[in-house]
């Protein structure tokens, strides 16, 4: 006997006989911690077709978006934002006066160490709280009332690669997801027409940062979580006009029989998050046709507001350039922007380990301005006030000079600094602090798990509940570790 679907009853019978079946070991499976999940389904709620949707945190949030100026190569912490006097007492002494039992540099070229090193910048207090700031942040210095600085950052890694994985995924090895895929993944984006994570680098020919494309990485999040990079000569994104002969009609026909057929796949492979983000992929390149050329059309702001970011200004225009397209971007939507100040190697980025002098005065010039500007701009329009902006590298430099005919500095895990502001930070403050002369973070230290568990906090999520489960075990961007530090926050 056939019924009205074609079907025998023998066959009805063997088909939902083998659905109760699967149910019954899937339930089984879950019950062990054995079923393998990968959907884009998290612990903050079920998602729809679209993965970039947004999503409610778990608690509410500060900050809804994120710009983080990455300053690539490791800026030296007692030349910019920790200011040791000590230091000038021990400068020209060795480190061992300072500390009998030192024994190692933790340096990366042993070969080169010489004695403690004053920084060579002069230094004044500024804003209402005294922050002393070295001149060669002259704008910047006018926003510290604003900034909660991190004086007691450390991390593993000497070498930057592992160093900047560290930074950016917490992980000092390639494959895992980065902060801003992590943060697009558990809030998805803000706006439909342009890509919920951007990344931007060097435009001066200089290079990518070590380790290049791997430090956006969605890792084994779905791919939709990766940053988008704006290539920083020519189109910054490729494919973003319409080729010749195209027509708006028929490239819409296209794409509507491509999501159709799609979608009948979709429906089959329900737990298939990566064709899902596919589908959503081809439906956001088609989009950002006509929205992302009018996101980076700097060209119709204003002039003064031009002027504000340095645009014009030989020195900083192409970082200017950039800040203020961060600004466009994240005011359309963009949940994370992340900027590269510096390229991939020694003085084509902040990685002075040859006169130190000349480095840190030439990449803060290039990034002064236009940072400060684009502080500026948000606080007059309130976009600050739920834009999260922070300044930090992969780790800092040490105090004693690395010896040459223009003395620079090697690299230093043990101590680096960083600087929030906007997204409910407490301006104005310093959180932890270093030995005397800046070698070590002694007071309150903060490890990178920190300043993730601090980032994802500011934007309403707890970074312990914040997971995604792969190769059976659930991994979050803190690992194991991480405390909120609640002393920076409002």
């Amino acid at each position: 006997m056939q019924t009205p679907s074609g079907w025998t009853r023998r066959q009805i019978l063997q088909r939902t006989g083998c659905g109760f079946g699967l149910l019954g070991l899937a339930s089984l499976l879950n019950q062990e911690g054995l079923l393998e999940t990968t959907s884009a389904e998290d612990v903050l709620g079920g998602r729809s077709l679209n993965p970039l949707a947004p999503q409610p945190g778990h608690f509410p949030a500060t900050a809804k978006r994120v710009i983080w100026i990455f300053i690539n190569g490791g800026p030296s912490p007692v030349d910019t934002w920790n200011y040791r006097p000590e230091l000038t007492k021990w400068n020209g002494k060795s480190i061992r006066e300072f500390d009998p039992e030192f024994k190692d540099t933790t340096g990366f070229f042993k070969n080169a160490v010489g004695n403690l090193m004053q920084s060579p910048f002069k230094f004044t207090p500024r804003g209402q709280c005294g922050k002393m700031v070295p001149e060669i942040f002259p704008h910047l210095g006018e926003h510290v009332d604003r900034m909660a600085f991190i004086q007691s950052g450390f991390t593993e890694s000497n070498n930057h690669s592992p160093a900047l994985f560290a930074m950016n995924t917490g992980f000092a090895r390639m494959g895992f997801p980065c902060v801003g895929s992590w943060v697009t993944y558990g809030l998805g984006s803000e706006g439909a027409n342009l890509p919920g994570f951007v990344v931007m680098s060097d435009p001066k020919g200089r290079g990518l940062p070590k380790g290049n494309a791997a430090n956006w990485s969605a890792g084994f999040l779905p791919g939709v979580y990766q940053g988008t990079y704006m290539k920083p000569q020519g189109d910054p994104i490729d494919n973003l006009i319409r080729p010749p002969g195209l027509t708006d009609s028929a490239q819409r026909s296209e794409l509507d029989l491509l999501k159709q057929l799609n979608s009948l796949h979709l429906q089959q492979h329900e737990a298939d998050s990566e064709l899902a983000a596919r589908i959503e992929s081809f439906e956001l390149a088609y989009r950002m046709q006509s929205a992302a050329p009018e996101a980076l059309d700097i060209a119709s702001e204003p002039k003064h507001i031009q002027d504000l970011y340095g645009i014009g200004d030989e020195r900083c225009d192409h970082f200017a350039r950039q800040c203020l397209t961060a600004r466009r971007m994240v005011e359309r939507g963009v949940r994370f922007v992340q900027i590269y100040s510096g390229g991939m190697e020694n003085q084509r980025s902040w990685d002075g380990h040859n006169d130190i002098d000349g480095n840190h005065r030439q990449f803060a010039g290039e990034t002064d301005k236009p940072v400060a500007g684009l502080l500026s701009d948000m606080a007059a329009s309130g976009l600050l006030n739920d834009t999260l902006v922070i300044w930090c590298g992969e780790f800092g430099r040490l105090p004693i000079a690395q010896t040459g005919d223009k003395p620079g500095r090697d690299h230093n895990p043990h101590h680096f600094v960083a600087w929030l502001a906007g997204g409910g930070v407490k301006g104005g403050v310093n959180y932890g602090n270093s030995d005397d002369i800046g070698y070590k973070s002694a007071e309150n230290r903060v490890h990178i798990n920190d300043l993730h568990a601090t980032i994802l906090h500011l934007l309403g999520m707890d970074h312990e509940k914040l997971t995604y489960k792969y190769n059976g075990r659930r991994f979050r961007l803190t690992d194991i570790g991480g405390h909120v530090i609640k002393d920076i926050i409002s």
